[in-house]
């Protein structure tokens, strides 16, 4: 991807098209849990996509180009200590943003993993759910039902700062992670450009792969589940 003028690609595709995704996941999963009934089908549809999606950008974040791997945003107290007086924003995520990226990779995470186990009452389990004891079971789906407000609250926060940063400091954050491009004059001079091409499509495409395969097993595992505990 040429560095122009014009334009610098900040975003790959794969890490575009994973936000979009979790973002959609994690909105499809609260609403269909509060409409309940015939829904909730889909809340676990949901749900083990999410835990798919964290999987997949935790390994991205190590194998992903530049401005995904978390070596490259991922720093430490003193980085956001200066990043708050002042100091210039790096490309890609800033040290705070950093922040608010682990945290809903976290949340959404144990959401999607305690998922696996927890049940209504009613008529919908976790696939795993046969496989832990009622006690265990239940501990995991209070944590299921409380980690909710988290992530509505880090949910909410990740909102308002779009806000800020749109209305305050007039920085373009929403766009380039729809086309991928940032403009040069919202990044440090001599940022390079971040590979983005069929290779990285072709990385991103087969550990989507393995991903998946996992999640489907997973959830193969509900069916053995019930027969092993009825």
């Amino acid at each position: 991807m040429q560095n122009n003028r014009l334009a610098i690609r900040i975003w790959d595709l794969p890490t575009r098209l994973f936000h979009w995704t979790f973002a959609f996941c994690v909105i499809g999963a609260f609403v269909s849990v509060k409409l309940g009934g015939l829904y909730m089908d889909w809340h676990v549809r949901f749900g083990c996509a999410a835990l798919g999606l964290v999987i997949f950008r935790l390994a991205w974040g190590f194998i992903g180009p530049r401005y995904a791997r978390f070596s490259q945003f991922v720093r430490g107290p003193s980085a956001v200590a200066a990043y708050l007086r002042g100091a210039a924003a790096p490309a890609g995520h800033n040290p705070l943003g950093a922040l608010s990226v682990l945290a809903l990779l976290l949340v959404v995470g144990l959401q999607a993993a305690s998922g696996l186990f927890a049940t209504d009452d009613i008529m919908t389990q976790g696939p795993l759910y046969g496989y832990v004891s009622e006690s265990v079971a239940g501990a995991l789906t209070s944590w299921h039902k409380l980690n909710e407000w988290i992530i509505i609250a880090l949910v909410a926060l990740h909102l308002l700062a779009i806000a800020w940063y749109a209305l305050v400091r007039r920085k373009r954050i929403v766009g380039p992670m729809i086309t991928g491009n940032a403009d040069p004059r919202d990044l440090p001079a001599g940022t390079p450009p971040a590979d983005d091409g069929p290779a990285v499509w072709l990385r991103a495409l087969l550990l989507g792969a393995c991903v998946w395969a996992l999640v489907a097993w997973i959830r193969s595992l509900e069916v053995v589940a019930g027969m092993s505990f009825s």
